[in-house]
């Protein structure tokens, strides 16, 4: 691992000392088409190892990446590295049935079930539900619903905590003000060229939960400039965002700073976000992450892309 090293912060109340870089895993299964990638058993587990070897000590991933396949890496990862490293944590998240869609609580208790075997662990640090959108906030809520077997499970032992990740902003804020919740994972919707979630990061923050902010490249079109991709958020993208990318990374070379690294430190300087979920594949793209949060950014640059920032009828904005 680069000898570079990585800020450290709590998780909110949670008390857990975390890196301002989460190793992210959404991409790890053998096919993701939606991430445009393959990823092979090798590079994943070489990837967490590595993880596990550095100054990065986060790893989130899911039930339902790649079909349950990130996570039975990760676990091979654990097993190969005689358990999970002291001070680092791996959290992971319940995910609906994904013939049904359910959402219930015999769904909930099965998707624990499968993540702690590929995980080969007993319990998780922090556990989250995952995508609520899919049933509503009010069903969600509901008596014996996903957010009550949560709790139970948390109060069974098999997690210390328990947050909320999903994706429209104003539900999660929902979410974040019922005080049941640790942390708070949000995506894509606080990047350079989008701020649909700034409220609901202020009041995560101001509430004391750990904040994650996840999906900084908008699905990898801030990830490179030129750049290669027309997306945002996996959808097309609108010409005004396409046009503000080009000209963020216009401005980002004339200042000799790869768009990446300053797509990357817009959510790792912000100190309302406690860490920041990165999507590596490989060592290498984890060392570049490692070394894009420590390059030193001028601040009329900043100052530069900040005005360059596309309108609110461009971001997602839910």
């Amino acid at each position: 691992m680069s000898v570079a090293t990585v800020p450290t912060a709590v998780l909110g109340r949670t008390g857990l000392e975390v890196s301002s870089l989460c190793v992210g895993t959404a991409a790890w299964g053998v096919s993701s088409p939606v991430h445009g990638v393959t990823v092979s058993t090798d590079d994943a587990v070489a990837t967490a190892l590595h993880a596990f070897g550095g100054p990065v000590t986060f790893l989130d991933t899911s039930n339902n990446y790649g079909d349950g396949e990130a996570e039975r890496r990760v676990g091979l990862a654990i097993a190969r590295a005689g358990g999970v490293p002291e001070g680092f944590v791996v959290q992971t998240k319940l995910d609906r049935d994904p013939v049904t869609g359910s959402f219930d609580a015999e769904r909930m208790r099965a998707s624990l079930a499968e993540s702690l075997e590929r995980l080969g662990l007993p319990s998780v640090p922090v556990l989250y539900l995952h995508d609520p959108e899919h049933i509503g906030f009010e069903a969600a809520m509901a008596d014996g619903g996903p957010v009550e077997t949560l709790r139970r499970l948390r109060d069974e032992g098999f997690a210390e905590h328990i947050g909320i990740s999903g994706g429209p902003a104003s539900m999660l804020l929902s979410f974040v003000e019922t005080g049941l919740f640790d942390t708070v994972i949000t995506h894509n919707r606080f990047t350079l060229v989008d701020r649909t979630a700034d409220e609901l990061l202020t009041a995560a923050h101001e509430a004391g939960l750990g904040v994650l902010n996840a999906a900084v490249y908008g699905g990898g079109l801030l990830a490179q400039y030129p750049r290669v991709s027309d997306r945002y958020h996996y959808a097309a993208a609108p010409a005004e965002l396409l046009d503000a990318v080009d000209a963020m990374g216009a401005a980002c070379a004339r200042h000799d700073v790869p768009l990446l690294a300053a797509a990357l430190q817009f959510s790792t300087r912000d100190p309302r976000v406690t860490s920041t979920v990165c999507g590596v594949v490989t060592p290498q793209q984890l060392d570049d992450a490692v070394s894009s949060i420590s390059l030193e950014i001028p601040d009329a640059l900043w100052e530069e892309l900040e005005s360059l920032r596309p309108g609110r009828s461009n971001w997602i904005d839910d």
